[in-house]
């Protein structure tokens, strides 16, 4: 069976990174962040100190996880299907932490397997936690061995107009500039690469589309300010190409957000969104 269900629960080994206040500028810029948002893409502006975008998270956790301990698997075959950030606290501009990671949970999907990849980050210079990443990877064709499908899901949105819309234009570059904060996946970069994988162009990665969502919640309902932002969930259902508008619709219900993103056209691209707020 290439891929072992009884891995649920193992862990790998703690790994750690650091970063400094120009990584946190550069990311922010990859997420569209500009010149009306300088506290994120400035770092010496005038009563402005330097802040850090929530989605950062993605980019610096998610270590840690025993990826070698899934079972085999074509990596080609692998999509990224839902991510979930809950933060502890405000990202600093500049730092180091630790990251321990585990296989949370294996589901048997029929024509793939699902697999919840947890990853817990801990600050250095404090010894709190600071933020855990939850991703779950779709691995086409590892399904189909009679394992448990898992729980089923259910999200409704709210049956009224959105309490808050805000769209942004993603560049026509915008992968060229995304990609410097790590993920160099030539998907994203090589229009030939990308047409063996059956796109027309190279598309947008997903969490820099999760980045500008990110920020349409952190402007349109906590004000603009990181340390309200608590969790970010959601699941990523169609591609975007660099270029492409992306509207994200907010449903506003006490110290919770329900949110879609679509694109120019009307495709959903990102779904089942909720987020949490103080």
């Amino acid at each position: 069976m290439p891929v072992n269900p009884d891995a649920v629960g193992l862990e790998g080994e703690p790994s750690r990174r650091s970063w400094t206040s120009k990584d946190a500028l550069l990311y922010a810029l990859g997420v569209g962040a500009g010149t009306d948002e300088l506290a994120f893409t400035t770092e010496n502006t005038k009563d402005t100190p330097q802040r850090v975008l929530p989605t950062m998270a993605v980019v610096l956790g998610g270590g840690g996880v025993p990826f070698d301990k899934i079972g085999s698997f074509n990596p080609a075959l692998m999509l990224h299907g839902a991510q979930k950030i809950e933060l502890f606290g405000e990202i600093p501009v500049d730092g180091e932490i630790e990251s321990k990671g585990r296989i949370g949970a294996i589901w048997d999907k029929g024509k793939g397997a699902s697999v919840e990849l947890i990853s817990e980050s801990t600050d250095l210079a404090t010894g709190k936690p600071l933020f855990r990443n939850t991703m779950t990877a779709f691995l086409r064709g590892e399904g189909g061995y009679g394992g448990e499908r898992g729980p089923a899901t259910t999200f409704e949105l709210p049956d009224r107009k959105p309490d808050q819309e805000l769209r942004y234009e993603t560049r026509i570059d915008q992968a060229l500039l995304y990609r410097l904060s790590g993920d160099r996946n030539p998907l994203h970069s090589d229009p030939g690469f990308a047409r063996m994988g059956g796109f027309e162009r190279p598309i947008l990665h997903g969490l820099c589309t999760y980045g500008f969502t990110g920020r349409a919640l952190l402007h349109g309902v906590c004000g603009g300010d990181p340390a309200r932002f608590r969790s970010m969930e959601g699941r990523f259902s169609k591609p975007v190409l660099p270029g492409e508008e992306l509207t994200v619709s907010m449903w506003v219900d006490g110290a919770e957000c329900r949110f879609q993103t679509k694109n120019q056209d009307g495709d959903v691209v990102f779904d089942q969104g909720i987020l949490t707020f103080a």
